[in-house]
């Protein structure tokens, strides 16, 4: 029994990642919890994307279940549970049930290497960088199985369409990636890395974040991958695997229930493993505002009471909604609801504000907040851009965005190589 007290307390002094330790169990509780965070963040994802899009539009989005129908989306998943799951007569049975399980391992997969801190990660890879583009690519096959095995003309051609344009963006994507993993050899041993932690770590040492890196060139790189990221999910604007004016639902047009949920959850997980991928390589990762700058206990103490106020700002507006809420009986319940999810937020507050926890967690939360914004994008341009052809979408990838990435990975190699050599000259 002391062997295993020591062996799970063992980690918590540890500077390393649980697969970097070896500490098995704490990997497991690490994929747990990455797991719960993950499907927390997309029920968020959910909620969030419906009432910002009812904003946008003048409306005022779910109302009914739960206060401000902050419910809606637990009981959107228990109506898919409870949902007859029906599968064509004509269809591929084996690859019909299993398509959906690849798509949402592959989209979930690449969270294995996602570094929310310094140590909050499952295990940090040499390749880490590899091995995220290498498993999120996977979520194709998943795709062209599902339209295929539906044996129907819609899903079909929605598989084909999303393949091709997956495919023609990976190409762009992966230019700007180098060149980002190009800037991490900016240094004076003219060594570069390819371990997720080693690239937030080098965007530390340089003082920078790679956005802003051999400016404008670390932006380029970056806008590159942020339209491609887009289209790598299809999402809108390159939303035309989906397309509902034409093939309704696209490659998951057949499926219904639990497994149609599965397609749902892997693309919102998709769009959280994008973000954290553009975070990672672009905007320093975990890393706070200005670390080398506001340097100092002082500011790290400032910077530590974030998280902290974000939830009691955010348990503030929950009591000025509640004290919003019209006076008749039959907003009752959903008043004092409301009223409960603000203490809850209250309460959170005040953990967060514990010295040993705000310490532990603010890493996290720098990471969290970098990705919620990416994710607001999604949701910015979903209600903003018009759905493009299926040509102007090929156009923008192999005309435009190919040979952008061509260019800023050659001169990204070109100023990067110029730059070392005259480092090493004046600091032999």
């Amino acid at each position: 029994m002391q062997e295993l007290l020591n062996y799970i307390s063992s980690y918590l002094s540890s500077d390393q990642t649980p697969g970097g330790a070896g500490n098995f169990l704490w990997a497991l509780i690490y994929i747990l919890l990455v797991f719960a965070g993950l499907s927390v963040a997309v029920i968020a994802m959910n909620w969030l994307e419906r009432k910002i899009l009812a904003h946008m539009q003048v409306r005022l989005g779910p109302m009914r279940v739960g206060p401000h129908g902050l419910l809606q989306p637990f009981a959107d998943a228990l109506k898919l549970l409870l949902k007859e799951d029906i599968m064509p007569d004509e269809a591929d049975k084996l690859i019909f049930w299993v398509a959906p399980f690849i798509v949402t391992l592959a989209a979930f997969t690449v969270f294995v290497v996602v570094p929310f801190g310094p140590t909050h990660a499952i295990t940090d890879m040499n390749i880490g960088i590899l091995f995220m583009l290498g498993v999120s690519s996977l979520s194709v096959l998943g795709i062209v199985m599902a339209g295929w095995a539906s044996n129907s003309h819609y899903p079909l051609i929605g598989a084909l369409r999303s393949s091709a344009q997956m495919v023609s963006y990976e190409v762009a994507m992966g230019l700007a990636v180098v060149s980002a993993i190009l800037m991490t050899s900016l240094n004076q041993q003219g060594t570069g890395t390819l371990s997720m932690i080693g690239i937030v770590e080098a965007q530390q040492a340089q003082g920078t974040w790679f956005v802003f890196k051999l400016f404008p060139l670390g932006l380029i790189a970056f806008f590159i991958f942020a339209v491609a990221m887009v289209a790598e999910t299809n999402r809108a604007p390159f939303d035309l695997p989906e397309a509902e004016s034409e093939l309704t639902a696209g490659f998951h047009t057949e499926y219904s229930g639990f497994r149609w949920s599965l397609f749902f959850l892997a693309e919102y997980s998709a769009m959280i493993a994008v973000s954290s991928i553009a975070v990672t390589l672009w905007m320093g990762g975990w890393l706070r505002p200005f670390p080398n700058a506001l340097s100092g206990s002082t500011w790290n103490l400032v910077f530590s009471l974030f998280p902290g106020i974000t939830f009691l700002f955010l348990a503030g507006m929950c009591f000025y909604s509640t004290a919003r809420m019209p006076k008749h009986p039959y907003f009752r319940i959903q008043t004092a609801g409301l009223a409960i999810f603000g203490a809850l937020l209250a309460l959170i507050a005040l953990v967060l504000f514990i010295p040993a926890v705000r310490v532990r967690i603010q890493d996290i939360y720098w990471f969290c907040i970098k990705v919620a914004a990416f994710m607001y994008l999604y949701i910015w341009y979903r209600g903003t851009f018009p759905r493009y052809r299926f040509d102007q979408l090929m156009k923008v990838g192999w005309k435009i965005l190919l040979p952008m990435g061509l260019g800023v990975l050659i001169l990204t190699a070109f100023f990067g190589l110029w730059s070392t050599t005259h480092t090493n000259l004046w600091h032999p």
